[in-house]
């Protein structure tokens, strides 16, 4: 058995507050630092589900914090595949861009699930993803760079989204069902860790 019931605790809080209604998804970025610190922030504000479409995703160990473990991860060959993916599990897409159509992230609609759509350093999200998009979301800047880095700009736009959707209650997490399959999984990994650490 395990032996250390408060991370077991830790671990139950954190997966009864995950987020069904706002998932994530990730083009073609080239860091993996860039990747490992978008899931960290996705594991952070209880975002469970993330789609990596094409690219180098492979978490760096001590960027990500062994975030990836914890998360829902779908790979995609190309941004086609993913937006039908995407659209198949009931999500709206909205890009992360800057244009002059964009809304802030307190203005994202939430009246059906959203997946946030984060694009390739430099090159920003393909025609593809911007053209199947619902809407894009752009964070209001006052500096004159006018620019910020695809991790920094993923936590400054999930954070009030995923924080928004949490106040829509029960029907915004994970449903029951797939938490206990989630639980059940995770206990095994734990248990695993656990007789290996006494090996």
């Amino acid at each position: 058995m395990l032996t250390d019931p408060e991370r077991l605790a830790r671990i139950r809080t954190a997966l009864d507050g995950r987020l069904s209604h706002v998932a994530v998804a990730l083009e073609a970025l080239y860091h993996r630092h860039n990747v490992s610190a978008v899931l960290r922030t996705t594991d952070a504000v209880g975002i469970h589900r993330v789609h990596l479409v094409e690219g180098h995703f492979r978490a760096v160990r001590g960027a990500a914090r062994g975030a990836e473990r914890w998360l829902q991860l779908h790979h995609h060959p190309d941004p086609s595949v993913a937006v039908r993916a995407i659209r198949d599990a009931g999500y709206r897409i909205w890009c992360a861009d800057l244009a002059d159509d964009g809304v802030p992230p307190e203005e994202v609609p939430l009246d059906e699930p959203v997946c946030l759509w984060f694009g390739a350093e430099l090159v920003g999200v393909s025609p593809v993803a911007r053209e199947a998009a619902d809407g894009v979301v752009t964070v209001p800047m006052r500096g004159l760079a006018q620019s910020l880095n695809v991790s920094v700009a993923a936590a400054v736009t999930m954070r009030p989204i995923a924080e928004r959707a949490r106040a829509l209650g029960e029907r915004a997490l994970l449903p029951p069902d797939e938490r206990e399959a989630i639980w059940e999984r995770w206990l095994a990994r734990e248990e695993l860790k656990h007789l290996r650490g006494r090996a």
